[in-house]
């Protein structure tokens, strides 16, 4: 098996990287390679590279230690990098009110805590999801009878 992989140290190269409580995949192309980790996808990544100064050619686990770590401090933090408000996936938070960029276990924690919110206050979205209906204003009378059966069923 021939890989065009060129490396100048083969002690350098690191298969697989731990960033944000993710394996990252050190094969891959560095703005790919980011979109394993929760919360940040193909755009997000290309903006981060780009403000970190990262060479989009290189591969993941070509990169040293100091541009991981800018990597990392841009994606926990993007807003002191000029990041746009708009950009971040997490705008205007129910509770603190701020914009933020949520990423890997947060993702997962702010959606459950969302949810229970919902269910709380008694919403309709909350109570579809109570119900285990589909939410987003989807006709069920046809579709999506495998898991739960709605709308018409068949006589025996």
């Amino acid at each position: 098996m021939v890989r065009s992989l060129v490396v100048t140290q083969k002690d350098q190269f690191q298969a697989m990287i731990r960033l944000l409580n993710t394996n990252v995949n050190g094969n891959v192309k560095i703005m790919y390679a980011l979109t394993a980790i929760k919360g940040v996808g193909r755009r997000y990544s290309n903006l981060v590279c780009k403000k970190a100064d990262v060479d989009m050619s290189k591969r993941a686990g070509e990169l040293t230690g100091e541009e991981l770590e800018r990597l990392v401090d841009i994606i926990q933090n993007p807003l002191q990098y000029k990041i746009p408000q708009w950009f971040l996936n997490r705008q205007k938070d129910h509770t603190t009110g701020k914009y933020s960029q949520l990423v890997s276990n947060q993702v997962h924690s702010t959606l459950r805590e969302d949810l229970e919110r919902m269910k709380k206050m008694r919403v309709h979205r909350g109570l579809r999801h109570v119900v285990g209906l589909r939410v987003r204003g989807q006709h069920t009378k046809t579709t999506g009878r495998r898991g739960r059966t709605v709308g018409v069923t068949k006589k025996k």
